[in-house]
């Protein structure tokens, strides 16, 4: 609680001529398996704070970081993968040192009810299946690579996609049979697809950062408010795990 007040009084300290009617506009990139917590913090945010607006861009985290690179402007990047966020700082795309918010694992997504009877990882190797998964530029195919590395499999998938939301998707709509997403995925799919775990032996933890991209001071208000007490329930409410010691998988 302490963080969230202090997230409001550095917006309204640190923004010019904050006022019910001034219009006032945070955009923020962030991975696209954050679309459910953030939104749900940004609502907060202006609900406590009339006159701002949150703009987000939810994609890959590679393909955000290439945007950015390119010139698209942002105030804060919040990606799923550590590499990706290094990435960013070696192109001078931050303004302040990145902070890990939030972990997540992974799951084998599957239709509800299991009815191709997928027991484990290595049931994604079966002819009669059509599998999907995260291309191995973004951070969930580059995780889906750990899996397959210690399980000693290697997937043949029917396609690759540039974000989990989108594997996601091909599953929940019929077009794979299974995919490989993230814990959180399972819970925005709303009982439409169901999830097979992957043994914490073999799975793959990515730990999340959180970095302002402007001088913005809503920009580091909205990164205190993920960092802080709030962020944290609101993120575990949403299926993601706390930060830990020692950096991604540990």
């Amino acid at each position: 609680m302490v963080r969230w007040l202090l997230a409001l009084c550095l917006l309204c300290l640190g923004a010019t001529g904050c006022s019910a009617t001034e219009q006032q506009t945070l955009t923020v990139f962030a991975g696209s398996s954050l679309q459910e917590p953030f939104e749900a913090l940004a609502e907060r945010l202006e609900t406590a704070n009339p006159g701002v607006e949150v703009r987000f861009h939810f994609a890959g985290s590679a393909t955000l970081v290439e945007q950015l690179r390119q010139g698209a402007r942002a105030d804060v990047l919040a990606a799923a993968d550590e590499a990706t966020m290094a990435r960013a700082a070696e192109e001078d795309l931050l303004t302040a040192t990145p902070h890990v918010f939030a972990t997540n694992s992974l799951v084998i997504a599957v239709a509800p009810g299991n009815p191709r009877g997928i027991r484990g990882f290595s049931d994604l190797t079966r002819d009669d299946l059509k599998v999907v998964v995260c291309a191995p530029i973004v951070p969930c195919g580059a995780a889906t690579a750990r899996v397959e590395q210690r399980a000693g499999v290697g997937l043949r998938p029917a396609s690759e996609e540039l974000s989990v939301t989108d594997v996601l998707t091909k599953v929940d709509t019929g077009q794979a049979d299974a995919g490989v997403v993230y814990v959180s995925d399972l819970g925005r799919a709303e009982g439409r697809v169901a999830g097979v775990p992957i043994p914490a032996a073999v799975n793959a933890t990515n730990a999340y950062p959180i970095a302002t991209t402007s001088e913005s001071p809503l920009a580091a208000s909205f990164v205190a408010l993920v960092e802080g007490s709030v962020g944290a329930e609101v993120l575990q409410r949403s299926g993601f795990g706390s930060p830990a010691p020692g950096g991604q998988d540990r």
